[in-house]
């Protein structure tokens, strides 16, 4: 058979047309026959008509629509807690007890009762849902912080005959718009009492007031029962404001208290009953009470309603003795699985102890004894020091001083009685320095740089080692808030008692005695957020004071749930790994503010107060919570400054920087730079009393200044206080350690 031609080497090859507009005729014979691998793949979908994409969209819209119903059905109603309201006037001088009148008498199937503290309920069976209004102390900061950060909706009631708002309802305003604004609703009364006339904007300055607050709030009219019923409706239908730090918890508002002290008097158990909110409650982790701290609980008990929706339930229970009101144990705590109350870390002194070393450490250090010579240096070097000294091996040096020595034996006879002190000078001299050892290797460039890295875990203070540190802070934050999520007992909604053990009677006694009116709230603790450990967080001065807040001075903060003292440092809030010290806290500014607090997950509101004499608290400034790391590098920045003395060329002498010759040795190996950008280095000491010879890239003025810059890492003060009691005269009594 005949073979066919082959082309050789010397084939002529003539490179293709490189075209990027190509035919669709070309493009389509190139790809005939292939098919994409994501084709092959790919399942076969069914591409949806213009009908069915039409009904896809309605199916989808209807089944958000009945969530969102849904979700607005639950509360109030059924098994769900009531409403909870606070009724806060915007004048101190008003009563809100006029409003609540209008509330209760406003339908005529309302079912109303009142709790022992003094909470109201009205329940609207035609609603199918329950209301609970609580009414702080008015003039008292805190009672209204803490009424605020449980309420669902917060009823701002003011008055057209007085003033709608005086300086009180601004402050009231401010405080609960730094701390989580709850749902808000603002209601004018007295306005049937205005000329008919003048009502109309007699309502609308009413309302050109609120806006400068809340611009989308209207205001409502409140005289008639009407106008209650249009009330309750409002609040029972309105969209939620969803304030994070309380969602992500269980809480509950005491609508019942009760000590029972123990056989020996100095402690006992504190019985709270309310309806739960939030997050499921476990028993064998913490609460905190506000005003008294943080406790274990030994269980949880369910109890019928009483506050049902319907009167025939009510009436049920109004017949039925205390004793017979079915109570049911719903939890018990384990003590084996109960969280521990410790909140500090105890060091143990004997943890970094000698140990025995092995035949490798012995081995290791042998090698490396081997590895290093002698080197003289000045007395009172460091090793950095040392390393930029390049000298000769000690023995060298000692044949050296050999033959000086037979030289001054010759010359014995014409020595005269001057050449004693030059002997006494060179042996003040030679006492001067040591020997040290160096290896061979030698210093490297990047074990000594000008620009080393900081090492957060190097000189920490003592207080390091009292406190807990995350490994990842928003790792560990996501997995906790999921195992809350996926917890299988949920009691939403429940009327419980809770069993909190260990009260000591004193601190109960006297939390009474300041607060008997105040109300009582209680909020579950997530796993560690007893624990101490270094806080950070955001904040912003309010405005209303001018005065610069000065570093280490005792504030008082609120961040989420808890209330306590500390003297906290400020840092600036930027980016990077190190953020420079401030030692004031400037107004209209923002910084952060680090402090050793308990442990608390983020997002939380951060309120900042600070104490005047011979007046109330001030808000000062407000944030959220940045993170709980103690490794936050706040660097101090310390410039000194020196005056050139005489200037010859590229070098100069500087004075007033420093004092001492031991200094200037010290700080030789900084590096110098000068108010007209000039930059240079330390050459040598001059004298005694602090001169020094520099070097420069260019020649000084003589009204040049020249500057070192040192840098220091800043550590906050352990001065942690709790805030246990808080009086209406003076918030700052009562508070212990």
């Amino acid at each position: 058979m005949q073979q066919a031609h082959r082309p050789g080497t010397l084939k002529q090859s003539n490179k293709v047309h490189k075209s990027r507009h190509r035919s669709k005729r070309s493009v389509t014979s190139a790809v005939k026959g292939k098919i994409s691998i994501k084709d092959v793949v790919r399942r076969n979908r069914h591409i949806l008509k213009k009908e069915e994409r039409r009904h896809q969209a309605n199916q989808i819209r209807k089944n958000k629509r009945e969530e969102v119903l849904s979700k607005k059905r639950a509360l109030g109603g059924g098994r769900n807690p009531p409403f909870l309201v606070c009724v806060v006037p915007l004048n101190a001088q008003l009563d809100v007890q006029s409003a609540l009148a209008i509330l209760r008498t406003c339908s005529e199937g309302a079912v109303v009762s009142q709790s022992e503290n003094g909470i109201l309920h009205i329940s609207l069976p035609n609603f199918k849902q329950r209301f609970s209004f609580i009414c702080p102390e008015v003039d008292n900061d805190f009672s209204l912080l803490d009424a605020l950060k449980i309420a669902d909706t917060a009823l701002f009631v003011c008055s057209a005959l007085d003033e709608p708002m005086d300086e009180w309802g601004e402050r009231v305003l401010a405080l609960a718009m730094a701390q989580g604004m709850p749902t808000p609703v603002v209601v004018a009364m007295d306005i049937e009492g205005v000329h008919p006339k003048k009502r109309t904007s007699e309502k609308h300055n009413v309302q050109k007031l609120i806006s400068k607050w809340l611009p989308e709030e209207k205001v409502m009219q409140l005289d008639k029962s009407s106008d209650g019923l249009n009330l309750l409706r409002r609040i029972g239908n309105q969209k939620r404001n969803v304030i994070h730090h309380r969602e992500k918890r269980p809480y509950l508002l005491a609508e019942e208290v009760q000590y029972v002290p123990d056989t020996e008097g100095q402690s006992g158990t504190l019985k709270i009953t309310g309806y739960l909110r939030g997050m499921p409650l476990n028993v064998n982790g913490l609460v905190h009470i506000t005003g008294l701290g943080d406790f274990q609980m030994s269980q949880i008990d369910g109890l019928d309603d009483p506050h049902p929706l319907n009167s025939k339930d009510n009436s049920k229970l109004d017949s039925m003795d205390a004793e017979v009101v079915k109570r049911t144990v719903l939890q018990v705590a384990d003590p084996a699985k109960q969280e521990s109350l410790q909140c500090e870390n105890v060091p143990d002194p004997m943890d970094a102890e000698q140990t025995w070393p092995t035949e490798e450490d012995i081995e290791q250090a042998n090698i490396e004894t081997k590895n290093k010579k002698m080197k003289r240096i000045p007395k009172g070097w460091s090793d950095y020091q040392a390393a930029w000294i390049v000298e000769s091996d000690a023995e060298g040096e000692g044949s050296d001083d050999g033959s000086e020595e037979d030289e001054d034996d010759d010359n014995e006879d014409f020595m005269s009685c001057e050449e004693d002190n030059s002997d006494q000078e060179e042996k003040e001299a030679d006492n001067d320095f040591e020997s040290v050892t160096e290896s061979e290797v030698g210093p490297t460039d990047e074990k000594y740089k000008m620009t080393s890295s900081w090492d957060p875990k190097e000189n920490l203070p003592e207080d390091y080692a009292r406190i807990f540190q995350f490994e990842n802070y928003d790792r560990s934050r996501r997995r906790v808030f999921k195992e809350l999520e996926d917890s299988l007992v949920n009691m939403y909604g429940f009327y419980i008692t809770i069993h909190v053990k260990d009260v000591r009677q004193d601190l109960w006694k006297a939390h009474q005695s300041a607060n008997a009116n105040a109300p009582l709230s209680v909020f579950g603790l997530l796993p560690h957020e007893h624990k101490i450990s270094l806080m950070n967080v955001v904040l912003k001065r309010t405005g209303v004071s001018n005065e610069p807040i000065k570093s280490k001075e005792r504030l008082i903060f609120q961040v989420g749930y808890r209330r306590f003292i500390v003297n906290p440092i400020f840092s600036q809030h930027t980016n990077g790994s190190k953020h420079k010290y401030e030692r004031f806290f400037q107004p209209a500014s923002t910084c952060v503010a680090s402090f050793y607090a308990p442990i608390q997950f983020s997002p939380s509101a951060v309120l900042c107060f600070k104490e005047k004499r011979n007046t109330k608290l001030q808000l000062v400034a407000s944030g959220v919570l940045l993170s709980c790391n103690p490794d936050r590098l706040i660097i101090k920045r310390i410039v000194l400054s020196g005056h050139p003395y005489k200037v010859h060329k590229k070098s100069a002498v500087i004075r007033f920087m420093f004092f001492n010759r031991d200094d200037v040795i010290y700080f030789k190996p900084c590096k110098l730079r000068t108010k007209y950008g000039r930059t240079g280095h330390i050459k040598e000491p001059l004298g005694t009393h602090g001169h020094m010879k520099c070097v420069f890239d260019g020649q000084l003025k003589s009204q040049d200044t020249v500057l070192l810059s040192l840098y220091k890492r800043m550590f906050p003060k352990w001065n942690y206080e709790n805030c246990i009691v808080t009086d209406k005269g003076s918030q700052s009594e009562g508070m212990e350690a």
